[in-house]
């Protein structure tokens, strides 16, 4: 499928999500921007590697930046964002076809997919929870500093 088409599907897709999730006003679109910048982070780093965990943990690692980025200029919880940009990632059809190896009783499938959804749900979970916690203890760390400054110059 041709990457402008992917990235078009990835912004009609999140912004659907973002629209049953009752994201509202000006958040809507920047809300499934979040999908589309996803899934070009994702075909970029797919281009010079055929790891798609890698794929998906670069992915979400840029995803989440951007709803935390979005998060604060919004004024916003992270979530409005992040959720709905994160459904381009979902191994959708590794899901599907593991479900359906299993009701039809063939186990190789339902491994061989079921592994693969899983892993991939890991490594979008792993470049979330690391984005997070870097963003904030970086966050955390420049709010002291510029109290620490804002209190040294009133003394």
């Amino acid at each position: 499928m041709h990457p402008l088409l992917q990235l078009a599907a990835a912004w009609v897709g999140s912004l659907g999500f973002a629209m049953l999730f009752n994201v509202r006003g000006k958040k809507l679109p920047l809300a499934s921007l979040g999908g589309l910048l996803a899934w070009a982070v994702y075909l970029l780093i797919a281009r010079h590697t055929s790891n798609d965990y890698l794929c998906g943990f670069c992915a979400s690692v840029a995803l989440t930046l951007y709803a935390e980025v979005m998060a604060i200029l919004e004024k916003s919880p992270v979530t409005v964002f992040l959720v709905s940009a994160a459904i381009p990632l979902i191994p959708g059809a590794a899901l599907y076809r593991a479900m359906d190896g299993l009701m039809h009783g063939k186990l190789e499938g339902f491994v061989q997919y079921g592994r693969y959804a899983l892993l991939f749900a890991a490594s979008m979970s792993a470049g979330i929870t690391v984005t997070t916690i870097l963003f904030q203890l970086i966050r955390g760390g420049l709010r002291r500093r510029f109290q620490h400054t804002s209190t040294d110059k009133t003394a």
